[in-house]
């Protein structure tokens, strides 16, 4: 089919013709352009290939912040609008009259041509704002355990960047990424509207990012937190693929709760990454009690997938589902968005009789070729002692060597050490090392106070702290910084000096180290007195000679005209007051210097 927009002839590549009878498609301003007839408000998406993937850990939050940046001059409007950064695409999507989706586009593409870079600063504490009241999902590190700080990996992150990214950064990432020639459109209507100008200037294609790994062996386990059981795979996409995540979310629904009675809430998903690879997510909640129990029917039911045990009602009754899906109305409508995201990512576009094809010629043996993809590479999040018994290994805690310089003991723990070499730092733990190179290093933080916290494309992440290792000297850190490449340094502000980390008092036994370094705990010993201020020293000896004037005045009265227990009994409540008072002030001053 060929038809023509502004003066712009259509695309015919991709698969596209597959789609005639159900999708149009032509090009806007250079831009792919697919639309199709639904009754109602129009609703219009504009798709750049371009997400949080694409970033570095350092400059983590730049694509976010174009999007932000580019809807600020849209105001208030009656039409529903707004923008999404994902891991691969950035999304601008609007519902409403005609007029109102020619002028949302317009906008926002008038907008990406000349970003509001006065805004810059407010938009950045903004998005700091919303990543601080963001709630983590219950499998927000996996992707940090599977990627390590660099590509997907990033979506397990705060947007560090959004501390240093300067105008000319932002504005240099959207004339780059946000092109017309890595865009496509999309609309529900069965023309495309007059007045649409998506003018952008000239690109190319970015291709999705490869995917990164930081886990050496799979299948493995990570620990989780309480009441939480998470797995995932990635697997190859494909209509098997998607069959087996809805086969095993029933299985589990079917195990954990409806048989078990050990969660209220078990499912699973299937979710593209990329082109070629997508995300199978598995999930169970569990009371404390019922956490074995619980990981114990999860891995189970995971194991009767892989060895095949699927009965064939089990497959019927999902391929039936899924054909249903094709009987909506309006359906070249509907499927728009994934169309317009598959040719954008270059997926393979299947029409619905193709598609049905496919899902009718799935077999039990299929599902359990994709089943052992999955057991295979997957990722298992535990809250209990682990999975190595089920044949999955732990993820390291550890990195696999530390680096050779200037060792640097922990203030708190004798057995802690910090080294900063000429090839990286290492935090030395009892059980093994944390070494982040620099030549590896993904972004390291700064502070005005000499404090650094390094992170590594692997994930793993050493602080240092010059307040709690010994001649840890401005000398020290100077070196450190001229090591670091400058493109992952993150400058954050000062802080307040009561946030900055003390040596904690030595006491016998030991306290937990974080395994990326973030804290150094240790023995404790006892307080010292020298560094009490002075006013409280001169209260306690003031208290000293109260006791003892009090002491003298009992003597003194205890003759045969006094009873000496009724003075003592009203000496009792200052004296207790006195001393209660001086036990909170000696306890708050301990709290406030760590």
């Amino acid at each position: 089919m060929t038809t023509e927009t502004n003066g712009d002839v259509s695309v015919q590549d991709s698969g596209l013709d597959a789609l005639e009878g159900l999708v149009s498609h032509t090009t806007t301003q250079g831009i792919p352009t697919l639309y199709a007839a639904r009754p109602g408000d129009i609703t219009a998406g504009l798709f750049f290939r371009v997400g949080r993937a694409d970033e570095t850990l350092a400059t983590s939050g730049v694509t976010h912040l174009v999007e932000h940046l580019a809807l600020h001059r849209l105001g208030r409007s009656e039409a529903h609008h707004n923008g999404a950064t994902a891991d691969t695409y950035t999304l601008f999507h609007v519902t409403g009259g005609e007029d109102e989706v020619v002028t949302y586009l317009n906008d926002v593409c008038a907008a990406l041509r000349d970003l509001p870079l006065d805004r810059l600063e407010t938009e950045k504490e903004i998005l700091r704002t919303e990543a601080a009241g963001r709630a983590n999902g219950v499998n927000h590190q996996m992707p940090l355990w599977r990627y390590g700080a660099q590509g997907y990996g990033l979506s397990g992150y705060d947007e560090p960047g959004t501390w240093g990214l300067t105008a000319d950064q932002v504005r240099n990432w959207a004339a780059t990424r946000f092109t017309r020639d890595n865009a496509v459109v999309w609309i529900t209507g069965d023309h495309v509207p007059e007045g649409l100008d998506l003018t952008l200037p000239a690109g190319r294609r970015i291709p999705v990012p490869a995917a990164s790994s930081a886990l050496p062996v799979t299948p493995a386990h990570i620990p989780g937190e309480d009441g939480h059981v998470v797995f995932d795979a990635v697997l190859r996409r494909s209509t098997a693929a998607a069959v087996l995540a809805d086969v095993l979310g029933r299985a589990l629904f079917q195990e954990l709760r409806q048989e078990g009675g050990y969660s209220y809430k078990a499912a699973a998903d299937y979710t593209p990454r990329d082109a070629g690879f997508a995300t199978l997510t598995a999930y169970a909640d569990a009371l404390p009690e019922k956490q074995d129990a619980v990981v114990g029917a999860f891995v189970d039911t995971l194991a009767r997938l892989r060895a095949g045990r699927i009965e064939q009602a089990e497959l019927d009754s999902v391929r039936a589902k899924s054909l249903k899906r094709y009987d909506a109305p309006d359906l070249g409508a509907a499927l728009l968005p994934s169309y317009a995201l598959n040719l954008l990512i270059g997926h393979r576009l299947l029409s619905p009789e193709q598609h049905r094809a496919e899902l009718r010629a799935v077999t039990v043996a299929d599902l359990r070729e994709v089943a052992r993809e999955a057991w295979d590479g997957g990722l298992l999040q535990v809250p209990t002692r682990g999975a190595d018994w089920a044949g999955f290994a732990a993820a390291p805690r550890f990195s696999s060597s530390a680096v050779t310089g200037t060792p640097h003991r922990s203030l708190e723990r004798d057995d802690v050490t910090l080294v900063i070499g000429a090839e990286g730092v290492s935090l030395l733990l009892p059980d093994g090392p944390v070494t982040v190179r620099y030549d590896a290093c993904a972004a390291m933080t700064t502070r005005p106070d000499g404090a650094r916290v390094l992170t590594g494309l692997d994930g793993f992440r050493v602080a240092v702290e010059p307040t709690l290792f010994r001649d840890v000297t401005a000398e020290r850190i100077a070196a450190l910084d001229a090591a670091v490449p400058a493109d992952a340094v993150v400058p954050l502000p000062a802080r307040d000096p009561e946030r900055i980390p003390r040596p904690r008092e030595r006491e016998t036994g030991q306290t937990p180290v974080h395994q990326a370094g973030g804290d150094a705990g240790g023995k404790t010993a006892a307080p010292d007195l020298r560094r009490l201020p002075g006013w409280f020293v001169l209260l306690v000896a003031a208290e000293v000679v109260f006791g003892l004037g009090l002491l003298i005045a009992v003597v003194q009265t205890s003759d045969s005209a006094h009873e000496a227990w009724i003075h003592l009994a009203r000496a009792i409540l200052p004296t207790t007051l006195v001393i209660g008072y001086t036990r909170r002030v000696y306890h708050r001053i301990k709290h406030d210097r760590g």
